[in-house]
């Protein structure tokens, strides 16, 4: 495959996936300007492996990349938190209404971003980026029970958190 064959290949499958990625990202190292370069040095990377790719599906080749772009990131830097996109919860509900879902998005975000790595990863690949257990098999390079197990764990450390979370509120 000669490069412009390759290049109109990556843009095929890869750029349609951008989109996703970002997701991934933004949820792991919680930043949304690090998000972006997390993306940009991961499809650099793609790019430069990309004519290697096989086996794997596409997305999960990808985010698999984007994943270890970011652990990697998040091995060298504290990462810190933005609240940016709560800020553009669209006006059509009262004043309440949009104050209890930004308050409840805000806490989903916080207990989210307490969670393990590992918890983390596989919640937001399985239920923002709607994968299969296969799938985040392939990204995180663990078997499947792995994957299963680290869903129910995080699940249930998630609810556990928000359940703490608003028990605070209460008091």
């Amino acid at each position: 495959m000669n490069e412009q064959e390759k290049l109109a290949r990556f843009e095929g499958e890869m750029l349609p996936l951008m989109n996703d990625a970002y997701n991934l990202a933004r949820w792991l190292v919680q930043n949304e300007h690090d998000a972006r370069d997390m993306v940009q040095g991961a499809y650099l990377r793609a790019f430069k492996f990309f004519g290697g790719v096989r086996g794997d599906t596409s997305k999960a080749w990808l985010l698999r990349i984007v994943r270890n772009v970011c652990y990697d990131h998040l091995k060298n830097r504290q990462v810190h938190s933005s609240d940016a996109e709560i800020e553009n919860i669209p006006d059509h509900n009262s004043p309440e209404t949009k104050l209890q879902a930004k308050s409840d998005i805000a806490a989903v975000r916080s207990a989210l971003a307490n969670l393990p790595e590992d918890f983390r990863t596989v919640l937001v690949l399985r239920e923002m980026e709607d994968l299969s257990y296969r799938e985040i098999s392939e990204i995180t390079q663990v078997p499947i029970g792995t994957v299963m197990s680290r869903l129910a764990r995080g699940r249930q450390q998630l609810a556990d958190s928000l359940k703490q979370m608003r028990a605070k509120d209460l008091v």
